[in-house]
């Protein structure tokens, strides 16, 4: 048996882009940044920032478009893999890819704050009930990577 789960908190890096499958599967993508601090060779302090590329799909893809703006802060729960490409100067990336399972808006609409809110956790207006309907995405619902139109 294995298992693979991941757990973010972080900042959205751009806005979520929202688009459809041929069988009219909503997808949103958007990507998030998740920071630390720790001692550099040197003993001094540096953040270190680490990217992953997050895809929704369904329902939950909707309500992410509908809530989720460049800079909020989100909980992400999902499935973790490993992309590697070649960029266009012709070097080999690796990219860090999330299918989520959860979402959880944090912070109120409109705040960019970096700050964690802890338990004191707010959703914007109207999300209460967006923020049951982003619970888990354990459907039937069988998407294959060449289903994805981008």
């Amino acid at each position: 048996m294995s298992f693979n789960k991941i757990i973010l908190v972080g900042n959205l890096g751009r806005d979520p882009e929202l688009k459809y499958t041929p069988q009219g599967t909503a997808v949103c993508k958007f990507s998030v940044a998740t920071s630390e601090r720790r001692k550099n060779a040197s003993g001094e302090q540096e953040e270190v920032t680490t990217w992953f590329r997050v895809s929704a799909w369904g329902r939950q893809a909707e309500l992410a478009n509908e809530y989720l703006t460049k800079g909020r802060q989100v909980y992400v729960e999902g499935r973790l893999r490993s992309e590697e490409y070649t960029d266009r100067e012709g070097k080999p990336r690796t990219s860090l890819e999330v299918n989520a399972t959860d979402i959880q808006f944090i912070g109120q609409r409109g705040d960019q704050s970096t700050q964690p809110t802890g338990s004191e956790e707010r959703k914007p207006a109207g999300a209460k009930a967006a923020g049951q309907a982003l619970g888990s995405t354990k459907s039937s619902v069988n998407i294959e990577d060449e289903d994805i139109p981008f």
